[in-house]
């Protein structure tokens, strides 16, 4: 007896075990999706490592983010309208594959870079200088690239730097955003007039990022329809400056559950 005893007690462990990792799958289907940054459009907001969960949620399910393999109806079920300023993974409109960028302008909007600086229905965007981005010329991430630097040649170790801005859109939301060089090609553009139903998204690192600036027949993004957004970043779990992220002697210990701003 005693022997089918500890035979059912370890039965009795295994569906636990199981039923938490079909629960634990559920809960990331339904809720959340990892997303890990492979590249410095973002910087300083997002760094190349950070790994972070997608909250699904935050606007309702899209055909993109819908967590089954064939959902049963058009357009988006318990739709909530992103906010300017917001961060947000989307699936790319021609080529299938995910991005992450800030949302800077709203269906209806008018958007315009001029010599650098944002417009925003033909009004610019308040720019504050603050405290250079400093990081290290040094091979980044999986792909191994070094960074783009304003104070370039860099030699390797060496500090590259970025002038940095606090810019502040409609509404009082705030974020950092940085540059590299002067007169790059999206720092001035012709007006946009977002679309019903579209978003414009732009990367804070400015002229390291393809964004909506550009159009998809050269590779950009263009406008990005509400059901390709699959949802909201708003915290870093953790970061790895390492080519793995399983390689967990290069994680960034100050990066551990930071708010996305």
């Amino acid at each position: 007896m005693a022997a089918a005893a500890k035979q059912d007690g370890i039965l009795e462990t295994v569906k636990t075990i199981v039923y938490a990792l079909l629960i634990a799958g559920v809960f990331r289907t339904l809720f959340f999706q990892p997303f890990w940054i492979p590249s410095g459009s973002m910087k300083d907001t997002l760094l190349i490592g950070d790994f972070l969960f997608v909250n699904k949620m935050a606007y309702g399910y899209s055909r993109h983010s819908c967590p089954f393999s064939m959902c049963p109806f058009e357009g988006r079920l318990f739709a909530r309208e992103p906010a300017r300023g917001d961060v947000v993974v989307f699936r790319h409109p021609t080529e299938g594959t995910d991005f992450i960028k800030r949302v800077i302008g709203l269906p209806g909007d008018r958007v315009q870079m001029i010599r650098g600086v944002l417009h925003l229905n033909g009004t610019a965007a308040d720019m504050v200088a603050v405290a250079p981005f400093l990081e290290t010329f040094a091979p980044q991430g999986p792909q191994g690239l070094p960074p783009r630097c304003a104070n370039a040649p860099v030699g390797a170790g060496g500090v590259c730097e970025k002038p940095r801005f606090t810019e502040t859109l409609p509404g009082g939301v705030s974020h950092a955003i940085l540059n590299i060089t002067d007169g790059s090609r999206g720092d001035d553009t012709p007006e946009f007039i977002v679309p019903e139903g579209h978003y414009f998204m732009m990367g804070d690192n400015r002229d390291n990022s393809v964004d909506s600036r550009f159009p998809q027949s050269i590779g950009g993004v263009g406008f990005v329809p509400f059901e390709n957004i699959l949802g909201r970043a708003d915290r870093v779990m953790f970061s790895s400056a390492g080519q793995r992220m399983v390689y967990f002697w290069t994680w960034r210990s100050d990066r551990f559950f930071e708010a996305i701003e």
